[in-house]
Formats: C-alpha cells, structure tokens, sequence
C-alpha cells in the first residue's frame, strides 16, 4: 500500500519577479512521466526551465532534473519533498518564467521546495494497493445481496450493465479476490461467473 494522489493538481508562487508553475500528475510508468514531462514543455514553450522529480511505485524507480538550474537547486529537494510526503506513483513539473533578478542557489532550492509544497497540498492524497479489476455476472434476483457483501468487503463497484445478467464491473485488493472465490467455491455467495480484466493499483477504500 502506499500514499499518492487522486488527481492532477496545479499551483503558482512568485519569487523575486520569477514566476513557478508547479504541476502534479499520477503516473505508474517512465513512459508516463516522459510523455507528460514532452507535454509541459510544449505548454510552456516560452519558460526558461521545466524541471521535474517523479516517483513510481513499481520497481521504486525515482528520477529528477534541474533543467539548466545549477545542480542540486530544482531536481533533488522536488523529489525528496515527494519522497518525504511518502508519496509514490506522482510526478512533480515545476516551471519557471525568469523575472531578471538572481535568486542564488539558497534562494532556487526555496523557491522550487515552495512550489512543490504548494501542489502537494492543493493535491487530494489517497492510499493505493495492487488489486484487480473483475468482471462478476449474476442473477437479478442476487443483486442486491452482492451489493450489500461488495460495500461491506471493500469492493468497488465501477460499473453496471443490465442485461440477461447483470454484470458488475469490480475493483478489489487481492485478499478480497481470494474471499470471493472462495464464496463463490463454497457457493455461500450466488455468483455465475467471475472473470479477471487486468491487475492494477486500486483506491483502499
């Protein structure tokens, strides 16, 4: 399990003329990140510096950049305020528009930490797990009694098709799959048929 957050977030602070556009995104790849990184620079094609720090959770990759800042200035303190926030699968672009004033390396390494700050808290910061997303086809008639075992059982229900069956769309952490299956297995739970769709990081409700 581990903390990240809900959604993409923005905030902006100026220091000494020097605009900084900070930016947060979740991400669970480097391709991600190197997409979204190539994106930002378009935006802000006119900005002197795009510097970045991401985190993923998978294999505990970390990466950062100073963009032309001197070293040690942008890149570093971004990712370890993301590392110190406990905070994974994010990825943190602070942009800068210089304002013709110096800030010092001291006064870069606050500025930029200011920034990053500012968006980690602006950002709605979840928990995450590694879980699946299923697939469940049941009865009309069971309905009801799977949606009442879903709430209390920490199943998130994503989607539903009404059709001869009903099939639910299913988010669930591991440990809930094997107590389904099990139900299913015991026929203590009345379900038809439960498919797997993919495995990936779910929200721990």
């Amino acid at each position: 399990m581990f903390k990240t957050i809900k959604e993409n977030a923005s905030a902006e602070i100026v220091e000494k003329k020097s605009k900084f556009i900070g930016n947060i995104f979740y991400i669970e790849t480097e391709e991600e990140a190197e997409s979204i990184i190539k994106e930002i620079r378009k935006k802000y094609y006119d900005a002197r510096h795009n510097c970045y720090a991401y985190k993923i959770e998978k294999e505990n990759i970390s990466r950062f950049s100073d963009d032309g800042e001197p070293s040690g200035t942008a890149g570093s303190p971004m990712l370890s305020i993301i590392e110190g926030n406990g905070l994974s699968n994010v990825l943190v672009i602070v942009t800068r528009y210089f304002g013709g004033i110096l800030l010092g390396t001291g006064g870069l390494v606050r500025a930029y930490s200011e920034c990053t700050n500012k968006v980690i808290e602006n950002s709605n910061i979840i928990q995450k797990q590694l879980g699946y997303e299923m697939k469940l086809y049941t009865d009309y008639k069971d309905l009801e009694k799977i949606k009442y075992y879903c709430r209390k059982n920490e199943i998130e229900i994503t989607k539903s098709e009404y059709l001869e069956k009903v099939i639910l769309n299913i988010e669930l952490s591991k440990k809930a799959k094997e107590e389904l299956e099990s139900k299913i297995e015991k026929k203590e739970i009345e379900i038809e048929k439960l498919e797997k769709i993919k495995e990936k990081y779910i929200i721990k409700l």
